[in-house]
């Protein structure tokens, strides 16, 4: 749980950087990175609460 909570750190922190990029800048292929990573970042919130529910469970 403690790595899958890392890896979500680490995406918010990418999606961060790259939407200010293209709000700021209107650097489009940033936009496209900050899509790209708010997809992944669904899917690791949906493992999040899986593991969550799962955990207290126990």
């Amino acid at each position: 749980m403690k790595d899958l909570i890392e890896n979500i750190q680490s995406t918010i922190e990418s999606f961060q950087t790259d939407a200010n990029l293209q709000l700021e800048s209107g650097n489009k292929a940033a936009g496209t990175r900050a899509r790209k990573a708010s997809l992944a970042l669904e899917k690791q919130l949906k493992e999040f609460r899986k593991v969550s529910v799962a955990e207290s469970k126990k």
